[in-house]
């Protein structure tokens, strides 16, 4: 197979460009006919096996590029037809994987599929929950708003990724040095004090014998420690495809003081913020359910979501069955309740996620300003340790040639 690029006029007269693979020249022309468009130009495409390897194996976007060509797609669609705003979004895409997967969601819709459709043909390259979020849009006629709310939901995530990463990288340099400092001392400088201590044959102090028999540990076994711990993650990564292990872990990790409610958070927001997309597309709520349910990583909340999906399926509420799964943030369930005695269900819920994503903000922020000074002190305390197991034989020598 082979990879052209291509120019051709389509049944309305305008203009389309793109690149499509081929075993030959008159085979992408009978492709192109097939999409109902008159070629005017094929070329073989520059970079042809890299551009075609990438058509035929798209592979995930990342979240930056997600949430930018879903807001370029949000702005165009209001303006242009699909097929136009999607040619238009893959010419300007600096990535050339990027503009691959747009070009093959662009044929898909050339070929007569729904938007959706062609989406979800692109492999891992749009989730799941994006292409249900995307066809109930196309199926309610309101393509647009839906593209908007997508769009500013993956922004606001990126900028909370993005915050989180820029509040991580001082600590984590930090942490490296004090580490690398640490392993310096005990591997280098504490064997040179030893060998000066031992000359003396002196009894050295409990605090001093703890460090040294560390720094021979880590010299001697260190590399028998490195093992054991690759050794033992990879047993646990096996453990945990095991559903049964992998739903006991899950749920421990909920019990947890602070990750357990941050998880628990951001779970919350989402179901809230999807089920108020749903909602406001004319969906019903069990879909929204169903949906989010086969995109939650974690098992126990998953679980608690089929749960909740199969109360509202017997013809139970949605908070009565939040309530009873036990793992929802108090404020999302009582917001519920209140929607629904009230018919005002959707801008609970909307409010709710935001509500739930300002608490995980500003928590993650608080806890990324005290993780700074806590390594500081940490760190600082191990070197403490470290250089007055080296100064207490010292004194204890002076004392006794004093004495």
């Amino acid at each position: 197979m082979a990879a052209f690029d291509y120019v051709a006029a389509d049944a309305s007269g305008r203009t389309v460009s793109g690149v499509l693979t081929a075993a030959d020249e008159a085979a992408a022309r009978g492709l192109l006919d097939r999409r109902r468009l008159m070629p005017l130009e094929i070329t073989p495409a520059r970079g042809a096996a890299q551009r075609a390897e990438l058509a035929l194996r798209p592979g995930r976007l990342s979240a930056k590029a997600l949430a930018l060509t879903t807001r370029q797609l949000a702005t165009l669609v209001s303006v242009a037809p699909i097929e136009e705003a999607l040619r238009t979004i893959a010419l300007q895409a600096d990535s050339p994987r990027v503009r691959a997967i747009l070009n093959a969601v662009h044929a898909g819709v050339m070929e007569g599929r729904r938007l959706s459709e062609a989406m979800s043909r692109q492999g891992r390259a749009f989730p799941p929950l994006y292409c249900a979020m995307v066809s109930a849009g196309e199926t309610s006629g309101a393509l647009a708003p839906i593209l908007e709310r997508l769009a500013d939901g993956l922004e606001r995530d990126e900028q909370v990724r993005g915050k989180v990463v820029t509040a991580l990288v001082y600590p984590i340099v930090l942490a490296v040095v004090a580490l690398g400092v640490i392993g310096a001392l005990m591997t280098f400088v504490v064997p040179k004090v030893v060998d000066q201590f031992d000359s003396m044959h002196q009894t050295l102090p409990l605090l001093t014998r703890l460090v040294i028999g560390l720094s021979d540990l880590m010299r001697n076994w260190g590399w028998l420690l490195a093992v054991v711990l690759v050794l033992g993650g990879l047993a646990a990564a096996a453990a945990l495809r095991d559903p049964k292990t992998r739903l006991k872990a899950d749920t421990l990790l909920l019990n947890l003081p602070l990750v357990g409610r941050l998880t628990r958070d951001l779970h919350g927001a989402k179901m809230a913020r999807t089920l108020a997309t749903m909602i406001a597309a004319g969906l019903p709520v069990l879909e929204g359910l169903t949906i989010t349910a086969r995109t939650v990583s974690n098992r126990a909340l998953r679980q608690a979501t089929e749960t909740m999906a199969d109360a509202v399926r017997e013809g139970g509420g949605l908070s009565a069955a939040m309530r009873r799964a036990d793992v929802f943030p108090s404020i999302l369930v009582y917001m519920t309740a209140s929607g629904e005695s009230s018919g005002r269900l959707e801008p609970m819920l909307e409010r709710a996620s935001d509500y739930l994503d300002r608490e995980f903000a500003t928590f993650t922020a608080v806890m990324l300003s005290l993780l700074e000074p806590a390594i500081i002190v940490v760190m600082g305390g191990v070197v403490a340790l470290i250089v007055l197991s080296i100064l207490l034989p010292i004194l204890q020598i002076n004392t006794l040639a004093m004495g």
